[in-house]
């Protein structure tokens, strides 16, 4: 059977190839290579490997573009997930296998993306570097630029920069425009990173201890998998609440605090 890069050759010398944007999606969760690659923090190359291999179905054939699903990028996420457990292809591949035979394998994924997809319904967004300049004007220096960056606030892509969380890219603009020093934010979101992480760290043992019952690094049994699944999808909302409403109620304290003294103490020149 012919490969599908030599059919692919055949077919653009038969008609002239069609300019195609090599991130835009067709339809909604529906993906080109190079766009599942990067949501999958992996690579092209990785894609095309472990297809090769049988780890990853080919894509949907839609003219000359292969379009990916969620479950592409569900598979993908979970042959990353086990290489950096210390599995081999070679090991990942008797592990789909035996899943096949016994699980239903759309039900492990099931888990896994409830586990692994994003935790926020917040779309990225790509932005310019005159975009960047008009948002936050001459105090996005280089060198500022480039710490925005090391936070994974920003991403290059190319020409352009992409924004896993545009919300909190757009706070720190107006928050810059308001008189905040763009370096001291950058210094606190620096040292909330770590807090935070500690947080969602003992929040996620959680959930856990869930899939430990079963024994370290077994699979539950085919029939609780999808219990499992349901049961996490139900906790992930109720863990943002949690979290939230525990920053809230930190914010309110530092703001009483903090500004009410200050408040306070305009109140007591005014009235002299």
């Amino acid at each position: 059977m012919p490969s599908t890069r030599s059919t692919a050759s055949r077919a653009g010398a038969r008609r002239p190839a069609r300019r195609q944007t090599p991130t835009a999606s067709h339809a909604l969760n529906e993906y080109t290579i190079d766009a599942l690659a990067r949501e999958a923090q992996s690579t092209v190359r990785n894609v095309r490997a472990y297809q090769d291999r049988g780890l990853l179905p080919p894509p949907i054939r839609r003219g000359r573009t292969g379009w990916y699903t969620a479950e592409h990028l569900a598979r993908l996420r979970l042959i990353g997930n086990l290489l950096s457990r210390g599995y081999t292809l070679a090991n990942i591949g008797e592990l789909i296998h035996a899943l096949e035979r016994g699980h239903d394998l759309h039900q492990i994924i099931g888990l896994e993306r409830a586990i692994s997809d994003p935790w926020s319904a917040e779309q990225p967004r790509h932005f310019t570097l005159p975009e960047l300049l008009g948002l936050f004007g001459a105090v996005l220096s280089p060198r500022t630029l480039a710490k925005v960056i090391e936070l994974g606030l920003l991403e290059p892509d190319g020409l352009r920069y992409r924004a896993r969380s545009p919300k909190m890219l757009l706070a720190g603009a107006e928050l810059s425009k308001a008189g905040m020093p763009l370096e001291d934010l950058l210094q606190v979101i620096e040292g909330l990173r770590g807090n935070v992480q500690r947080v969602a760290d003992q929040m996620v043992q959680l959930i856990v201890r869930l899939l430990d019952r079963y024994g370290e690094g077994q699979l539950p049994p085919p029939e609780d998998v999808p219990r499992l699944a349901d049961t996490i999808w139900r906790l992930r909302p109720l863990a943002m609440m949690a979290v939230e409403a525990e920053v809230s109620r930190a914010l309110e304290k530092s703001a009483n605090t903090f500004l009410g003294d200050r408040v306070a103490q305009i109140l007591e020149q005014m009235q002299r």
